[in-house]
């Protein structure tokens, strides 16, 4: 219990001091501030999202999918980003779990001993939810003060990510979240890429992203760059200043087909 009480000394430390590096986090302490992952308040296809709770104010707890084709070096390529990256638009990361341990189950009618992975990272709570449910919620109306600002700190965040020599690659409204005073904080490195200095492409045969969102020659010739971002962020940029909430990108840009 002396330990535990000792890491959340430590991640209360990390929240209150925005110069703090992020941290190792124990994973029973992860378990303890979530209330046994009992509150989810987001996700997607490779992870879920729980509220944690401490003594001087909340996180948000990205709970990865451990799936057969998980591996370790996506993780650290994820953590290797976002201890990059410290911006006032982009969510703050406070530390990451890796933990791993025997657990006894049954298969084929036999008690084995398994290896249980879980990878978790733990972020400040952005408490406006996503810019995705800000365009299905609010009218198309007299909010261009709002949207400008919101298309400013998009690009603010997209050009301190690139100047980190680092590639988003998931760029969305749901990827980008809002903060009490509705300023715009770019967060899910999962698929994100660090080019070495010099670097400025590179070639891949999976295409991993969102449909809409990927850049025509990553689908065409597997080719990452820079550039790809910037595709992805002039769609997000149609989507505020058409007030469109709709997923079929077709309908709104014409130009992903």
């Amino acid at each position: 219990m002396g330990d535990q009480a000792s890491d959340l000394e430590s991640l209360e430390r990390i929240l209150g001091d925005a110069s703090a590096e992020p941290t190792r986090l124990s994973y029973a302490l992860i378990k303890f501030i979530t209330n046994g992952f009992s509150e989810e308040i987001g996700g997607g296809g490779f992870a879920v999202v729980y509220l944690g709770i401490l003594p001087s104010g909340k996180v948000a707890v990205k709970k990865l999918t451990i799936a057969h084709d998980f591996s370790d070096e996506r993780f650290h390529d994820e953590v290797n980003c976002l201890m990059r990256a410290k911006h006032n638009n982009i969510v703050r990361f406070l530390g990451y779990c890796a933990d791993t341990q025997g657990e006894l189950m049954e298969h084929n009618g036999r008690n084995v001993m398994a290896e249980v992975r879980q990878r978790l990272l733990c972020f400040e709570y952005v408490p406006n939810g996503s810019l995705h449910r800000y365009l299905k919620e609010r009218p198309h109306g007299n909010e261009w003060k709002t949207r400008y600002k919101l298309i400013k700190g998009v690009c603010q965040g997209l050009q301190y990510l690139h100047k980190e020599r680092i590639n988003h690659l998931d760029l969305k409204p749901e990827n980008v979240l809002l903060d009490a005073h509705m300023e715009p904080r770019i967060t899910d490195f999962g698929l994100s890429r660090s080019f070495d200095e010099g670097q400025s492409r590179i070639f891949t045969k999976s295409t991993a992203g969102t449909r809409g969102y990927i850049a025509p020659e990553i689908i065409d010739r597997g080719e990452i760059s820079f550039k790809s971002d910037i595709f992805s962020l002039g769609i997000i940029i149609i989507k505020l200043l058409t007030g469109s909430a709709n997923n079929d990108i077709d309908n709104v840009s014409g130009i992903n087909q």
